[in-house]
């Protein structure tokens, strides 16, 4: 009995996965965590770490929660919060130059801050609130600026491969190179389903304002601190506008401020437009490489049908030719039964003037039919 509850401990563990967490100070750690730590780390439902799941399979996504932002963007699966970034799988080959231009980025906006203390004044504090955006854009930016340069490069090698192989193709139709071409529209179509993919999902986030706004999760998390009388004043401002409240003129200030914020998605609107201007580009060359194909496609055929027509010409000068020998067949079969003739006897003449005639008849039928055939445009000059 003892045995048996071990076994169903075991099964019932949830199997761990590699994950690399990185801070606003941009140091990171590798991290071996199973889906209920990450729930409890982050504060993030079951359903919402599915999507992060390499076993199941998910389209492109991008959800704002709460506390967290879940990134599901073709090999890169994150969750971002205000203060800290875990990415999944740091050591595969694809993700590792994300890990490191994270680390990068997040130590060299951290030094900068850390600069720009030295000397501090309200005017230069007010510019830098104001230029450095939140921590879950920097890692956001990096993520997208990373989904958008691996799949720029993937097309890249795209238009290396296949422009040479079309244009042999087009040089020299064999198995060889349709085979090739073959492979190559279909890893371009595969190619363009996930780039199409990518831009889906940037573009439905910028059409809805509310699921941008949820992906400020540092306003979220400002609001929640705000004071308890700063809330209630602000509460009061908002649904009393016509009466003035009883708050000071910084307070008033900080309120408006705050929910003034609370709706303006602008700064994200514009990063998302950046790099799905960026993913169009990449689908518009994948679009014009697979109208090169289809154009390649469309020749091939043209050529095909010309070599089909030639062989179907081909074919009736043999059947003419046939049919006209088949005539000069007959006489010779009928000048070989084995029947007594009266001008067989003492008349050897009449058989050199009945080949003779028989060929030139035979080939001026052959003629007749060919010019017949020209002339009714039933085969090329």
């Amino acid at each position: 009995m003892a045995e048996g509850k071990s076994i169903v401990r075991k099964t019932s563990m949830s199997p761990k996965s590699s994950w690399i967490h990185f801070d606003a100070k941009g140091h990171g750690s590798l991290l071996d965590l199973d889906k209920y730590d990450i729930m409890r780390r982050v504060q993030i439902h079951a359903r919402d770490l599915r999507i992060l799941d390499p076993f199941l399979s998910y389209p492109s996504t991008i959800l704002g929660r709460e506390k967290a932002i879940v990134l599901n963007l073709e090999h890169i699966k994150a969750i971002i919060t205000a203060k800290e970034v875990f990415l999944q799988d740091p050591r595969d080959e694809d993700v590792v130059p994300v890990v490191q231009e994270l680390q990068r980025r997040l130590t060299a906006v951290h030094t900068n801050q850390g600069e720009g203390e030295e000397y501090p004044s309200p005017h230069d504090t007010e510019i830098v609130e104001e230029d450095e955006p939140p921590f879950e854009f920097q890692a956001l930016e990096v993520i997208l600026e990373a989904i958008c340069s691996f799949l720029a490069a993937r097309t890249t090698e795209m238009e290396m491969a296949a422009y040479p192989a079309l244009d042999e193709l087009t040089t020299k139709i064999c198995t060889r190179n349709l085979d090739t071409v073959r492979k190559l529209k279909s890893s371009i179509t595969r190619l363009t389903t996930r780039v199409q993919k990518v831009k889906d999902q940037l573009e439905q986030l910028m059409d809805d304002e509310d699921d941008m706004a949820d992906l400020y999760l540092s306003r979220k998390l400002a609001g929640t601190s705000l004071p308890i009388s700063v809330s209630r004043a602000a509460n009061w401002y908002v649904v009393s506008p016509t009466i003035e409240p009883k708050l000071s003129r910084t307070s008033r200030a900080s309120v408006a401020t705050f929910y003034e914020d609370e709706n303006d998605v602008e700064e994200l609107e514009m990063l998302l437009e950046a790099y799905f201007m960026q993913i169009d580009g990449t689908l518009n060359k994948l679009s014009t490489l697979q109208g090169y194909i289809d154009d390649t496609e469309d020749y091939i055929n043209i050529q095909i049908d010309n070599h089909r027509n030639q062989l179907i010409q081909l074919e009736m000068f043999l059947n003419s030719g046939d049919l006209s020998l088949s005539f000069y067949s007959l006489v010779t079969g009928i000048f070989g039964m084995n029947f007594p003739f009266s001008w067989n006897q003492n008349h050897g003449y009449l058989f050199k003037w009945v080949v003779t005639f028989t060929g030139v008849f035979c080939t001026v039928l052959f003629l007749v039919i060919v010019t017949h055939a020209r002339k009714k445009g039933l085969v090329g000059s």
